[in-house]
């Protein structure tokens, strides 16, 4: 296919590519791919656009095809965050824009995400109170948001959002990390902050999708908040270690002490239990803590310099 106006030539360089996963996405991708070419053309630096579908049984290929963007598709649906990783891997620009395919995220907000990407590792659109979300979804995410801000140590904006630019280097040093779902966000953020690289966020507004949402709120909402788990042991283990292990330290505590003092019984084995795998799981914990830092040394010492 020859280089259309959404593709860089194979020998040309490019600073910026653009990522678009989409999934069945024939009624709005090319409206959509109109409306980026008409907010990165008068920036002047080379991009491209990565159409990754996703094994769509529709037009969405055939219609990214016409509009100029180069196209990659899997021989059946993946996942979202499987076609997040295929676009990481092929992008050939410096700086990587992650979007959703739908039509909720505004391309003119692009160029605000790129302007803080040279101070920072990643830039992530986090939609305000204007957006055209749902109730429970916004519920949802402001627990996310509580549960990430605990286990990162800084504030959490918005957790979820797939809008987002992020060095191509710095997505790449994780992309080992990111599942082949939806939440392949949360996983992005929590690991590029708790590896000590630099985040920013730029307030967004967000439309009401084209078609039907393809996130379902139980499942998708209980692996969420899986990753946040996972991420949490992987890089700072003792946030989830220390609070179970005071827990059961005082649960035993207080339990022996009750049977002593209001029912006039003794201390009891059960207490001694539990106050045991409190010793028990705050060692487990500290080694672990002392595994994720040895981890991260080495994968630091293997990370190819950066090159600006």
């Amino acid at each position: 296919m020859e280089p259309g106006p959404l593709t860089a030539a194979p020998e040309s360089p490019v600073e910026i590519s653009i990522i678009l996963p989409a999934f069945q996405e024939e009624q709005g991708i090319a409206p959509l791919l109109d409306r980026i070419g008409a907010v990165m053309e008068p920036l002047g630096r080379p991009w491209e656009v990565l159409v990754i579908d996703d094994g769509s049984t529709d037009e969405t290929a055939a219609r990214a095809r016409e509009r100029g963007a180069r196209v990659i598709s899997h021989p059946y649906n993946i996942g979202n965050g499987a076609a997040v990783k295929t676009g990481i891997r092929q992008a050939r620009g410096r700086v990587i824009v992650m979007m959703d395919a739908d039509g909720q995220h505004d391309p003119a907000d692009i160029p605000r995400l790129l302007e803080h990407v040279g101070t920072h590792d990643m830039v992530v659109g986090a939609r305000t109170k204007e957006s055209q979300t749902s109730l429970h979804r916004d519920l949802a995410n402001k627990v996310y948001n509580g549960l990430a801000s605990y286990v990162c140590n800084r504030r959490i904006e918005d957790l979820t959002s797939g809008f987002r630019a992020i060095r191509a280097d710095a997505a790449r040093a994780f992309l080992y990390l990111l599942p082949n779902t939806y939440s392949y966000p949360t996983t992005l953020t929590l690991s590029i902050v708790r590896s000590g690289r630099s985040l920013k966020y730029v307030p967004i507004r967000t439309s009401r999708r084209l078609g039907r949402s393809k996130i379902k709120l139980l499942r998708d909402g209980v692996r969420f908040f899986m990753i946040i788990l996972k991420i949490a042991t992987l890089f700072s283990p003792m946030k989830v270690f220390l609070p179970v292990s005071a827990l059961m330290f005082l649960t035993g505590l207080f339990y022996g002490l009750a049977r002593i003092f209001l029912m006039g019984d003794r201390y009891g084995p059960t207490s001694a239990m539990l106050m045991t795998m409190a010793v028990v799981v705050f060692m487990v914990g500290l080694v672990s803590e002392q595994v994720a830092q040895l981890r991260f040394d080495r994968a630091e010492s293997l990370e190819p310099p950066c090159v600006k």
